[in-house]
């Protein structure tokens, strides 16, 4: 993959399936990603989840 770090990429469906998987991996090789989908209960999940992951300030 090539180099995301401080690239900024937006994934929607974050919460589940492709989009999550998504999510994880831009998140494990540096991106700063911005997450979105229609269920946030899962979306939180995700991010409280994930050691790559961090909450907004």
């Amino acid at each position: 993959m090539q180099n995301l770090k401080e690239k900024v990429v937006a994934v929607t469906g974050a919460s589940a399936g492709i989009g999550k998987a998504i999510a994880i991996k831009l998140a494990e090789n540096g991106a700063k990603v911005v997450l979105g989908a229609r269920n946030t209960e899962l979306l939180e999940k995700v991010v409280e989840a994930e050691p790559y992951m961090q909450k907004p300030m």
